[in-house]
This record gives C-alpha cells, structure tokens and sequence, in this order.
C-alpha cells in the first residue's frame, strides 16, 4: 500500500503567508484612517443634532473641530475650507469633504477621499 501525504508545502505555505503579510499590513496602514474618519462623521452628527439656530457657518466649523478633538481627529487632516454648508431641496445640510494620503512603502501612497454630508436641523445664519 502506497501513503500518500496531505498537507502544505513549505514553498505553499510561504507564498500564502507573504499574501497575508501584504494584506495585513495594507490594513494596518488603512484603518486609522477610516477610524478617523468615524470619528469626523459622530462630530458632524453631534454638531447637526445640536441645533443650528442662528449660528454661522465660522461658529459650526469651530463647533465641529471642537468636536473632532475628542474623537481624536488630527487638525491637519480636515481644514476649515473642507466644511460647507450645502442647499438641498429638503433643507441645509453640512458637509465635509476631504483628501487623506496615506504613505504605504516607498513611493506608494493611498489617496483617500471622503465625502459626508449630514441634515441640520434648525435655520443657519448667513
């Protein structure tokens, strides 16, 4: 009777594991960012459910970063020209747009866009 071996290889198993390796630290190096980014959109929830009633555009911006201090959203990432408050045929809303570069290694860099916009309640200042 002939045995026959079931299993892996070893060249198999390093392949696999410099996949993984790849994949694995492609996330590590991505997933601060979409934290980031989750703490910006509980900021801008926070800031629209609050009320906006009478304030100004320059009072919610300042409202929304001290907001993002707590959710431990570094000040470079989102700049003052990145918060708009946007028309729409159901009501104001505010929104965030803004551009993340991510180094990866050596001269690659991941450029992520985010976009969010959320519904105030309340009437906002000219």
């Amino acid at each position: 009777m002939k045995s026959r071996q079931n299993g892996i290889t070893l060249i198999g198993f390093l392949v696999i594991l410099a996949v993984v390796g790849f994949f694995g630290y492609m996330a590590m190096k991505l997933v601060p960012a979409y934290a980031e980014y989750m703490g910006v959109v509980k900021s801008m929830k926070e800031v629209a459910s609050s009320g906006t009633n009478g304030k100004t555009l320059t009072e919610m911006r300042r409202d929304l970063m001290f907001k993002m201090n707590f959710q431990y959203v570094d000040d470079a990432t989102i700049k003052p020209g990145d918060v708009r408050i946007v028309r729409k045929p159901s009501g104001n809303a505010l929104e965030v747009a803004y551009d993340k570069v991510v180094p990866f290694m050596y001269n690659i860099d991941f450029l992520l866009h985010f976009q969010k916009d959320v519904a105030l309640v309340g009437n906002v200042a000219q």
